[in-house]
């Protein structure tokens, strides 16, 4: 009984322990909106964000905000949310009120930096997609790879590797069609080989993934200081075009964001769509997610483990090329060396923030991309803030997602244990 007692008592003090911490959070986020920022807030000052993100939409005019109302305000509900979630807590709301809190917070940082000044909070929601999508893509990758139990490691040179392909290739056939199709080749050899190795082999996954990211870096450095760079002609592919979307392009400040992009970042939007419907609401998903969860379970239900962990890794090389390939044939238009510069490590962490769910990896990517960007913007504003600091916050916000403070991440149950057939 005693037993049973400390058990029943453990899983009703973590939850208390979680809303205390969410709830400390809240209210000390407001008392630095408070007296961090709006109290060395000048009297009258204001603070203008311009709506133009660029395009052919219609314009907006500037947003202007007093500076010192708008963080006080911002300060009071966040300090008020986190007495409510001390007092009796929000339950399942608690992660929403969080995304809530954390939006409330950058944006009064955002007034805060720019007070008695202007700055373009369309751009930079703008450039925050734009820096999100290889992101997304990777941890959609990582996504379908670990959801059937095999851990991806290598998404990082896999998409080295489909840059490079893809750079190579669209410039030989000065067609951009041509250099995608090649990555997606590259990227799926590649998944097939980590496949190979971690699934009938049995070799330890982060091992092989590591082998693929150091072959990866060795090939595309090599073939670039070679070829590429002696031979201009080589490393100059046709970029994919801009469509814009008849009418939904016109739209103020939504428009250019979403519906005036090139096929990748549309292709982004559909994938998350298609993948998690696929996940989460056929046939198909089902018995992929149980292959990752439970595989010996779903073996015995006639479902043929290996052959469903192989077309996982598959498509998660493919996914991880075709991010890769997103910055030479969607965004830079060349290759250069170690050019995804960790973005496939950081897909993986997204991955893990997002909850191993496409629309959380997404989310989370977001939250990396517009870290991104706001760096770039503190430097403009003249903010006396390191850019490093904004950039490591991403990363910060995940270790406290792994360590259970803002609810359990739930890893897949099989994800990196090989699989014996009895």
């Amino acid at each position: 009984m005693s037993t049973v007692a400390a058990t029943a008592t453990r899983r009703i003090a973590v939850p208390q322990t979680r809303r205390i911490v969410m709830g400390v959070l809240f209210a000390v986020l407001g008392l630095i909106l408070w007296f961090g920022f709006g109290a060395g807030a000048e009297p009258g000052q204001v603070t203008t964000f311009g709506l133009t993100p660029g395009g052919v939409a219609a314009t907006l005019p500037d947003w202007v905000i007093s500076t010192r109302p708008a963080l006080m305000i911002l300060a009071v509900v966040c300090v008020f949310l986190g007495f409510v979630e001390l007092v009796r807590g929000f339950g399942r709301m608690t992660n929403l009120v969080l995304g809530l809190v954390a939006g409330f917070f950058v944006f009064g940082f955002l007034v805060w930096a720019a007070a008695g000044t202007s700055t373009n909070l369309g751009g930079l929601i703008n450039s925050s997609l734009l820096k999100a999508v290889p992101i997304t893509l990777a941890a959609l990758s990582g996504v379908l790879s670990e959801r059937a139990g095999v851990v991806n490691i290598a998404i990082e040179g896999m998409m080295l590797t489909g840059a490079m392909m893809g750079s190579l290739v669209g410039s030989i056939a000065q067609n951009s069609m041509a250099g995608l199709v090649a990555a997606l080749a590259v990227g799926a050899g590649l998944g097939l080989f980590h496949g190979w190795m971690s699934i009938k082999y049995k070799t330890n996954q982060i091992v092989s993934g590591t082998v693929i990211n150091i072959f990866a870096l060795g090939i595309t450095s090599y073939i670039s200081a070679l070829y590429l760079q002696v031979n201009q002609e080589l490393n100059h592919p046709p970029l994919f075009p801009t469509f814009p979307i008849p009418l939904l392009s016109r739209v103020p400040l939504i428009g250019p964001i979403i519906f005036q992009n090139n096929p990748f970042v549309y292709a982004m939007f559909i994938l998350l769509v298609v993948i998690h419907t696929a996940l989460f609401f056929t046939r198909w998903g089902l018995r992929h997610r149980s292959v990752g969860e439970h595989p010996k379970a779903a073996d015995t239900l006639g479902i043929n483990v290996f052959r469903t962990r192989y077309v996982a890794v598959l498509l998660s090389g493919m996914m991880a090329a075709f991010a890769g390939a997103y910055y030479t044939l969607g965004s830079v238009g060349r290759f250069d060396e170690v050019m995804t510069a960790g973005r496939g490590f950081i897909g993986l962490a997204a991955m893990i923030f997002g909850n191993w769910t496409p629309f959380g990896a997404f989310g989370a990517s977001m939250l990396f991309g517009f870290a991104d960007a706001l760096s770039s913007k503190v430097a403009i504003l003249g903010i006396q803030i390191p850019s490093q600091f904004l950039l490591m916050t991403p990363y910060i916000a995940t270790m406290v997602v792994l360590a259970g403070v803002v609810g359990r991440s739930q890893v897949p149950a099989a994800d990196g244990v090989p699989y014996e057939k009895e």
